[in-house]
């Protein structure tokens, strides 16, 4: 099925009633409750991080291309995955494939910190502008590959990757603070993946929980010529 999105440039106000629409109709009445998830999604612009071209579907719930073979995730899944991980206020949360910084916008809404990596330069720059753009200062941005996390900022209080991957890179893991929470969309297949939240214990170990399916484009990196570590 040949997909058409309308290119017309819509109203401030416009995007304000879409947007609220899209909290109402596709992620509260889909069973999202976390007040903070609900105010953060009611309250970013996803108009401003994609193309002029699909500004007029940037509410509809559905993902959208942003180049490079990448896409901005579906509005519902942005909630399912920030819900999941239960943030608090004072948490610093690491973000695996910044993409057109929406994800990154959601949590800075939520958190007192942001750490995002993107692998790709392009990608990069144009996130880190947006988010500036948007007064995003609580969002820190680094042009990396993300499967070796950002050790410098560590301990995180909780890890959402963006993009599938056959197993949670080990030093994701060992960056995550015990009692922190990881969550990431698990697989081998590039149309079908298991939403997968990981909770690393006091002890170390990972506790798994598997949310259901999802479709994700494949994370890139190192993590393509790994074996599963869990």
């Amino acid at each position: 099925m040949l997909l058409v999105y309308a290119t017309s440039v819509l109203a401030a106000g416009d995007y304000v009633a879409l947007r609220r629409q899209m909290v109402q109709q596709d992620i509260r009445a889909r069973g999202i409750s976390d007040k903070a998830v609900l105010r953060a999604m009611g309250k970013v612009p996803r108009h401003e991080l994609v193309s002029p071209a699909y500004r007029s579907s940037a509410y509809a719930d559905h993902p959208l291309p942003i180049g490079e073979g990448q896409t901005i995730s579906q509005p519902y899944v942005v909630a399912l995955m920030t819900e999941a991980l239960e943030l608090k206020p004072h948490e610093r949360v690491l973000e695996i494939g910044t993409g057109s910084g929406y994800q990154a916008a959601v949590l800075a809404e939520i958190v007192r910190e942001v750490y995002t990596i993107e692998i790709r330069p392009g990608l990069a720059a144009r996130a880190g502008k947006a988010l500036k753009g948007l007064g995003y200062g609580n969002v820190s941005i680094k042009n990396a590959d993300g499967y070796f996390g950002w050790k410098e900022k560590a301990p995180f209080d909780a890890i959402i990757i963006t993009a599938f991957a056959n197993h949670i890179p080990p030093a994701l893991i060992e960056q995550l603070r015990p009692g922190g929470r990881l969550i990431l969309p698990l697989g081998n297949t590039t149309f079908h993946q298991t939403l997968t939240l990981a909770r690393k214990k006091k002890n170390g170990e990972v506790e798994l929980r598997m949310m259901g399916g999802v479709s994700f484009v494949p994370m890139v990196g190192k993590v393509q010529g790994n074996q599963p570590g869990l």
